[in-house]
């Protein structure tokens, strides 16, 4: 008869110091040539180190203080503005009244009050202004006004246009539908489209901003007919325009406003 004897009992594995230690030191080289490899901070460029911190810092939860981000820059040309004066106004005397330069900043200034109590960083520029050269932006607008002389009873309301050459179509016509769309609520002028030009959309600016600039132009009113809302109105007028980019930067629904194709 064969003698019968229990198995042997399996012998647990301890854990092994060695293995841990290698993850330990794996993890601190790793660490070690990744800073080792991060500039210095007086050779890092721009904000690199303020940037690195807000990935590094973790999301904060809720009622805790957040993380200030940077700002968006928008660029607001004031028409004619340290050039010329622009469409012209005069009394029955041959006496200037007002001047499209005038105008244009004035709403331009209220538009850069506006948008900066609401966060943006916005850049008030002349028209020919240095800084448009490379200028870039989350978007760039420029203010103008049209004629001042008596045309006819249609000769009323408004214009936008984008920039012919851009290298963001659906971006450009997104502003452009949303300018439209705002200032005409705000306003209740309605969109001029049959008038807009191709000097509008080939707007000298245009070609000195970065290329991936988003660009338009705005004609908010006839000094003639329109007189009255544009000087009176001022704030809500400015308005409109602040709703517009507001439409923009905030990605908000609207619908696409037909502009007609020009051929330059």
């Amino acid at each position: 008869m064969q003698s019968t004897s229990a198995p042997a009992p399996k012998q647990l594995k301890r854990p092994r110091p060695f293995r841990a230690v290698q993850s330990i030191l794996g993890i601190a080289i790793l660490l070690a040539t990744l800073f080792t490899m991060l500039p210095s901070r007086g050779l890092a460029t721009g904000d690199f180190y303020e940037r690195l911190s807000i990935i590094l810092t973790p999301r904060s939860v809720e009622g805790a203080q957040l993380v200030s981000q940077p700002q968006l820059r928008i660029g607001i040309v004031a028409g004619h503005s340290g050039n010329d004066s622009g469409a012209v106004c005069y009394d029955g005397n041959g006496n200037v009244t007002l001047t499209e330069a005038d105008v244009n900043l004035k709403i331009a200034a209220i538009v850069q009050q506006q948008l900066t109590q609401k966060g943006f960083q916005v850049d008030l520029l002349r028209e020919f202004d240095t800084r448009l050269n490379g200028y870039r932006a989350l978007a760039i607008i420029s203010i103008h006004n049209d004629s001042c002389e008596y045309i006819n009873d249609e000769a009323t309301g408004y214009k936008v246009a984008a920039a012919l050459n851009t290298n963001d179509v659906n971006r450009t016509n997104r502003l452009t539908a949303c300018l439209v769309d705002r200032y005409e609520r705000a306003t209740k002028l309605t969109f001029h489209s049959g008038s807009i030009t191709a000097d509008m959309r080939e707007y000298h600016a245009f070609r000195e901003i970065d290329p991936s600039t988003v660009a338009a132009i705005i004609e908010t009113g006839f000094l003639n007919l329109d007189r009255e809302i544009l000087t009176k109105n001022t704030e809500g007028v400015a308005a409109g325009i602040v709703d517009g980019i507001l439409c923009f930067t905030n990605n908000e629904n609207i619908e696409s406003t037909p502009i007609p194709d020009l051929n330059p």
